[in-house]
């Protein structure tokens, strides 16, 4: 059965923030132009939002100049932040609060708003379609096309019915190419098909490799009387300090009584036995954590990496007929803990640019003039001026590294006549499992704490069991022969689904076990392993979490 083919002036890959607000901008420039621009956006969860996951407090910068009346058309931004709080936690038992004259200004949150993302997301593809474009959900972007002179030609989705084996169910069907002059990657932090892109066009030389975190998060329903809508509360210190890491947590009062709280661990780190889930738990059971949730009901679980490199870690944003935009090419900005605003901005620009080359009859071709739209925006002036951030803690922890920043952003105004570097990947970092102490992490009680397969029933995963494993092993023989004995296996403890485990066969021998269906297609495997031997790539279409409001 051959594939079906759909000529269109731009594909985007990814209903995320990025993708969908070029979507919107290109509908906007071709209602205000008469100029007849074809879109189609495909997403690979089963609905906009349903892979959607960040913290997120969102700064409506982007969202303004996008749409000036959002707030008319129903956006649903509810809860403007009211109060800031920081603590310094020094121990499970202490936290000190940080006065604000020691908070980098890039923490202060005021005109921001405590939001559900998959929420904004899926807002946002109302207003696209109500522009006219076309938005597929439940498609997953498997392939990259290439015209005859190697430019990009479009991408096409994955077949539905492979078995497990390779070979075609009953209900194969093949999936269908989709041939644009322009093709946008908004696939968000770590891109499978982005990540193609920067080996094939060598897109990363000259810059830093990009850093990541990976976010675990949590949604509660909390008792009324300790709810206090539009708090925005952030941490650092314990317990990633006691195994030598680095991160914070975040804690969110929404509307109805929700909280949205999680754990950012630095994949950064070094010592083998981190696991990043267990790590948000106990983070849970200080007191200015605890105090919130003792009574309440965890609703909602998942976990997603982001790009926190900066601008030290854009790589080359632009190819023969292709962007990269949003956090597909790492704008985040880490000084903020905030990405929405910057992948939105990212997103309009390319629209522009793209709109421009399409009213000129060109196709196909690298649109270099992107690079000095960016450069000349505000996304990059700001991520200059917070370049330093993430070096600060790299090199020098949380504590001077935050006292660097607040010095830097607070007094200097990012003007440091100085640009760090940080120049080893995360993959890189990790020392032998012999030198570095186990990590014995308290049993979950159920109430507070949960292990990660209760967690992951929480996420709504779910994945056709009967598929190849989309989680790639280059050589099977890795995990056992030399991830085994020098790390441990990391995996079995920085995966936050439970998906790799280390099983001892009958004969005593061991063997590495990748439970595919849990995972939440957070990419920190893709990220963390010390060999680089795993590579994740999209499952079947509709397949993985299915977040309902995170």
């Amino acid at each position: 059965m051959e594939r079906e083919a759909m000529e269109v002036d731009v594909v985007i890959v990814g209903a995320g923030p990025s993708g969908l607000a070029t979507a919107c901008r290109l509908g906007q420039i071709a209602q205000e132009t008469g100029q007849e621009i074809s879109v189609v956006v495909v997403e690979k969860g089963s609905e906009v939002g349903a892979h959607i996951l960040s913290g997120a407090v969102v700064e409506p910068r982007a969202l303004n100049e996008l749409f000036p009346n959002w707030k008319d058309l129903g956006a649903p931004l509810n809860v403007p932040v009211k109060e800031d709080e920081i603590f310094y936690m020094t121990g499970a038992d202490k936290a000190i609060k940080v006065p604000g004259l020691f908070v980098p200004k890039t923490m202060h949150n005021e005109g921001n708003y405590i939001v559900s993302l998959g929420n904004v997301c899926r807002w946002l593809a109302e207003q696209a379609e109500g522009l006219g474009i076309e938005v597929f959900p439940g498609f997953a972007a498997t392939e990259i096309l290439y015209d005859e002179n190697g430019a990009v030609r479009g991408i096409a989705t994955g077949d539905f019915g492979i078995g497990h084996n390779g070979e075609h169910k009953a209900s194969y069907a093949p999936g269908m190419e989709l041939h644009a002059k322009y093709t946008i990657f908004s696939e968000g932090c770590r891109g499978h098909l982005g990540k193609q892109l920067m080996e094939k066009y060598n897109l990363r030389e000259g810059v830093d490799p990009q850093h990541y975190g990976i976010g675990i998060k949590e949604l509660w329903d909390i008792d009324p009387a300790k709810h206090r809508e539009g708090l925005v509360m952030h941490s650092a210190g314990w317990p990633l300090t006691e195994s030598g890491s680095l991160g914070g947590g975040f804690l969110y009062h929404l509307e109805n009584n929700q909280v949205a709280l999680g754990l950012i661990t630095d994949l950064c780190y070094s010592n083998p036995h981190v696991s990043p889930f267990d790590e948000m738990q106990r983070w849970k059971l200080n007191p200015e954590v605890k105090k919130y949730l003792e009574g309440g009901k965890r609703v909602s679980y998942g976990a997603r990496a982001i790009a926190k490199g900066g601008l030290q870690s854009l790589p080359k944003m632009t190819m023969p007929g292709a962007l990269l935009v949003g956090c597909d090419a790492g704008t985040l900005n880490f000084a903020k803990i905030k990405g929405s605003h910057t992948a939105m901005k990212s997103g309009m620009i390319a629209a522009e640019v793209i709109a421009e080359a399409l009213k000129a009859g060109r196709g196909n071709d690298e649109l270099t003039e992107y690079k000095a739209a960016f450069d000349s925006s505000w996304i990059h002036e700001e991520l200059h001026t917070q370049r330093n951030f993430g070096p600060y803690q790299h090199k020098f922890g949380n504590f001077i590294g935050s006292g660097l920043a607040v010095l830097d952003l607070n007094f200097l105004g990012g003007k440091m006549p100085f640009t760090l570097r940080d120049e080893t990947p995360d993959h890189a970092t990790m020392k032998l499992a012999s030198e570095c102490k186990k990590i014995d992490y308290p049993k979950p009680d159920g109430k507070l704490t949960f292990n990660k397969l209760d967690s992951v029933f929480l996420s709504n995963t779910n994945h056709e069991e009967d598929q190849p494993c989309h989680l790639q092993l280059k050589d099977p023989s890795v995990p056992i022969d030399v991830n085994l004995p020098k790390w441990d296996e990391p995996a079995q403890r920085y995966c936050p689904a439970g998906v790799y485990e280390v099983v001892t066969n009958d004969d005593g021998s061991k063997r590495f076990q990748i439970n595919a269906q849990n995972c939440v297609h957070c990419k920190t495997c893709d990220i963390k392993d010390p060999t680089q031997n795993i590579n994740w790539v999209a499952p079947e279409g509709t397949g993985g979490p299915n977040y309902p409001n995170m």
